[in-house]
């Protein structure tokens, strides 16, 4: 009887732990969920979750702030997803929030990571979306490396191919390579290169010691560049003298063909010009013209002088100096 009373006792006991061990379990998988807590509902569309299941964590800035609710396809190229979020989380979450899609360690199970925006927007409420980012799955990236690794074996055969040829004295790089005789005959291009920059580096440094040297302000250069209207002036003194120069120009034209008319024609110039008896007269008339005049201004002294006549020119003198003073005085 005693036997069966501490049998009952153990079953009891063992019922009683039991139930204490249940209800905890209860309450920690509730817990984790957000079973028992206030919570609000939020949503996220992605082209691709990448493996991502229903009660997954959801974290932001790394703190774990709600699970994933549902998932759901809208089309064939977006999916939805739905996060339950703590009420006391998500006044902290704004509208400019980006969420993505990452794993809990290297091999832990999926999540999505809300990152932080940037803070300027207000927060998200029941039933908002959020944008998204989907980032690039293993398999996308185990394929890209693979395609990595193809080219890099297609370069590596290509770059041998490169290397043998340059090895076998091939191309022009090849002939760089193993002749000394084109190597030196390059490397003294490249040294009078250098000169050559060298001396022409000095001359533009001298040209412009030349440049600044001059006084743009007082100087004639600088009175063309800065002065406007000194510059027109000069261009239309530069516009005339191109025109004196065609008129100049027409003109010994002219005189060039009147002095071959002159030449070649019957007139008097040619006549004056070729007859040296004509000429002879002409100039013997010019003289006895020369003394005419004289004798006759001698005859007129004479006159003046004679007692009829003298009168005659006193009173013509005096008549002279008194238009003369009037005049003056004018």
């Amino acid at each position: 009887m005693r036997k069966t009373s501490d049998e009952k006792l153990k079953l009891g006991l063992f019922v009683i732990i039991g139930l204490l061990l249940f209800t905890v379990a209860i309450y920690l998988i509730g817990e984790r969920q957000n079973l028992f807590g206030k919570n609000d509902l939020i949503s996220v569309k992605f082209s691709n979750i990448n493996g991502l299941k229903k009660g997954n964590n959801v974290r932001y800035s790394g703190i774990n702030v709600g699970t994933v609710e549902s998932i759901s396809m809208l089309n064939d190229s977006i999916i939805k997803v739905d996060l339950l979020i703590e009420k006391t989380m998500i006044t902290h979450i704004k509208k400019d929030a980006i969420a993505t899609i990452g794993t809990d360690g290297l091999v832990g199970n999926m999540l999505v990571n809300i990152i932080p925006g940037k803070g300027k927007e207000t927060s998200v409420k029941a039933g908002d979306f959020i944008k998204s980012y989907t980032k690039i799955g293993a398999d996308e990236m185990l394929n890209t490396l693979n395609v990595t690794n193809e080219n890099a074996a297609l370069l590596t055969v290509d770059l041998l191919k490169i290397t043998n040829s340059i090895n076998q004295k091939k191309g022009t790089l090849g002939m760089l390579i193993n002749d000394s005789i084109t190597s030196n005959d390059i490397k003294k291009i490249i040294i009078n290169l250098q000169k050559t920059s060298y001396n022409a580096s000095k001359t533009m440094d001298a040209l412009t010691t030349k440049i600044e040297s001059i006084n743009l302000n007082e100087s004639v250069a600088g009175i063309l560049v800065n002065d406007k209207a000194q510059a027109q002036k000069v261009k239309n003194i530069i516009a005339n003298l191109e025109r004196s120069s065609q008129n100049i120009n027409t003109t010994l034209d002219s005189i060039n063909k009147t002095i071959q008319q002159i030449k070649n024609g019957k007139g008097a110039v040619n006549y004056l010009s070729t007859d040296e008896e004509f000429a002879k007269n002409l100039d013997q008339t010019i003289k006895n013209l020369n003394e005419g005049t004289y004798k006759f201004n001698q005859s007129m002294d004479a006159l003046k002088h004679n007692f009829l006549l003298r009168g005659y020119f006193k009173k013509l003198a005096k008549e002279q100096e008194k238009v003369e003073k009037e005049r003056l005085k004018k």
